[in-house]
């Protein structure tokens, strides 16, 4: 999973970071001018996606790109890792039941760990320690389950860090940028509409940014959520049915 975050990550950084040379000379403001003008009306949108870009004073803007590019691979390899840990557990555990009702228990913990997924990985700690005690089993089943989740709740904490520190970032470069733009005023003795709207729009602009990072940052990490309670709720209820069945199994080899 780390090499997958890593492609991902690289993936994403040249993808979005530097869509078509994201400073091309038709975007390098000129020596003297303060601003870059570009004919937006003929522009696609990488490039107005560039001007904002370079208008948004480029190291601030880095590093919230930056947010987006970590923030979508932590994103994608939690999907990828919640999709591929999803099974069929209403056949697992059928098949399972069938074994264990032949008599095959070295069958059914074969099934158990050839499947993926956490159910496969409690079923099977279940059965390798089946001779136990009930109080036994059930209690390998939780310590077991908990471990599962723990693995299922991975990097969220980092998500959320992407989440919350991407406004920070472009809160803080409109601090930043309203400072330098009073400095210019102050320097040039003039409060003029065109330096007052010209340095906020430009101070803005992260806090745009980064806000638009936090936003689609959290609809993935809703989706991950949700995926996560849909598995850790099959984990529960799999973990009854498998307690029924190895008592039934237990109560059949008494007889």
């Amino acid at each position: 999973m780390k090499r997958i975050l890593a492609v991902l990550c690289l993936f994403f950084l040249v993808t979005i970071l530097f869509p078509g040379h994201l400073l091309s000379q038709d975007f390098i403001p000129e020596a003297g001018v303060g601003n870059v003008d570009v004919e937006v009306s003929d522009a696609g949108f990488h490039q107005i996606l560039k001007q904002k870009f370079i208008e948004g004073s480029a190291f601030f803007m880095s590093f919230i790109a930056l947010a987006l590019v970590a923030g979508l691979a932590f994103c994608l390899e939690r999907i990828i890792y919640l999709n591929l840990s999803q099974v069929n557990t209403e056949k697992l555990l059928s098949d399972i039941e069938k074994r264990l009702l032949d008599n095959d228990l070295e069958g059914a913990k074969d099934i158990a760990r050839d499947t993926r997924g956490p159910v496969a990985a409690i079923a099977y700690q279940a059965l390798i320690r089946i001779d136990e005690e009930m109080a036994e089993i059930e209690r390998s089943i939780v310590a077991y389950g908990s471990v599962q989740v723990g693995l299922l709740e991975k990097n969220l904490s980092w998500i959320s860090l992407f989440i919350a520190g991407a406004p920070s970032l472009g809160f803080l470069g409109t601090v930043i940028g309203m400072i330098l733009a009073f400095d210019k005023i102050q320097s040039q003795g003039d409060i003029s509409p065109s330096i007052v709207a010209g340095g906020m729009k430009v101070a803005l602009i992260t806090t745009v940014a980064g806000l638009i990072v936090a936003l689609i940052l959290q609809v993935f990490y809703n989706y991950i959520l949700a995926k996560e309670d849909e598995i850790q709720n099959r984990m529960e209820d799999s973990s009854v049915v498998l307690m029924d069945m190895i008592i039934k199994y237990k109560h059949k080899n008494k007889q």
